[in-house]
C-alpha cells in the first residue's frame, strides 16, 4: 500500500481555495510557539487562523503557561495576511494521564503519543465544530519526531465524527521544520527539548545522562 503524500494533498486543498477567491476559517491546533512559527507563516497566506492552545500533556503548570506566553508573543510580532486570533483548551493534566495510563512505559512515537494525538486533536474537533469552523488541523507534523501519517489517519477520523473538514498535511515538508528553526531564532522563541509530558522528559533525561 502506497503511503499518502499529505503535502501534495494540502497543495490541492491550497489551489482550490485560491481558486475559490474565498479566506476560509482553520481552527489551528498549535503545541508550541517555535513548531507554529512556519506554519502559520505558511497557512496565514490562505486562512483567517484561530491558534487553539490545548495541551494538557505539559505536565508542569509553570511550564504550560510558559509555552502559551511564548506563543501569544509570537501571534503579536510576526506579520499575516490574514487576521489570526488566540484561544486556549482548559488545562487538566488528569485527561492526559487518563489518556496514557497503561502506556507510561512506552517510547517515545508509540502508543501513548498517539493516544495523546487523539486527545488533542478530537478536541481541536469539538471546538472546530462549536465554533463552525471551515476546517481544522493541527501543528504537530512539523515536528521529525511526531507519525505524520497516524495524525493525518485521527485527524480525517476526526472529521468524519464532527462534519469539519480536516486540513491534511505534513508540515515538516518543503524543509518545514528548518525554516521553524530559523523563525524561532529570529524571534528568539523559547525552545524545550521534549513535548511536555513527564514521559518525554524522562525519557529525555536520560538520554542526557547516558549519552
Amino acid at each position: 500500500m502506497n503511503k499518502v503524500n499529505y503535502q501534495r494533498e494540502l497543495d490541492r486543498r491550497l489551489a482550490d481555495i485560491t481558486a475559490s477567491g474565498q479566506t476560509p476559517s482553520l481552527l489551528l491546533h498549535c503545541c508550541c510557539a517555535p513548531c507554529s512559527s512556519y506554519v502559520l507563516e505558511y497557512l496565514s497566506e490562505y486562512f483567517r487562523i484561530t491558534v487553539f492552545f490545548y495541551n494538557p500533556n505539559i505536565s508542569e503548570k509553570a511550564e504550560y503557561e510558559k509555552r502559551a506566553a511564548e506563543l501569544r508573543r509570537l501571534l503579536s510580532e510576526q506579520p499575516h495576511r490574514f487576521p489570526v486570533t488566540y484561544t486556549e483548551g482548559g488545562y487538566d493534566p488528569q485527561r492526559f494521564y487518563e489518556t496514557a495510563r497503561g502506556y507510561e512505559d512506552c517510547p517515545e512515537g508509540g502508543e501513548r503519543c498517539f493516544r495523546c494525538y487523539r486527545l488533542r486533536i478530537a478536541e481541536a474537533a469539538d471546538a472546530a465544530k462549536s465554533g463552525n469552523f471551515d476546517f481544522f488541523t493541527t501543528t504537530l507534523s512539523i515536528s521529525p519526531l511526531k507519525n505524520a501519517e497516524k495524525l493525518n489517519e485521527i485527524g480525517g477520523e476526526e472529521s468524519e465524527r464532527v462534519g469539519i473538514p480536516y486540513l491534511f498535511s505534513d508540515f515538516k515538508k518543503r524543509e518545514g521544520y528548518k525554516r521553524s528553526i530559523a523563525l524561532s531564532a529570529q524571534y528568539g522563541l523559547y525552545r524545550q527539548n521534549y513535548c511536555g509530558c513527564v514521559f518525554s522528559r524522562r525519557e529525555q533525561t536520560d538520554k542526557e545522562k547516558w549519552g
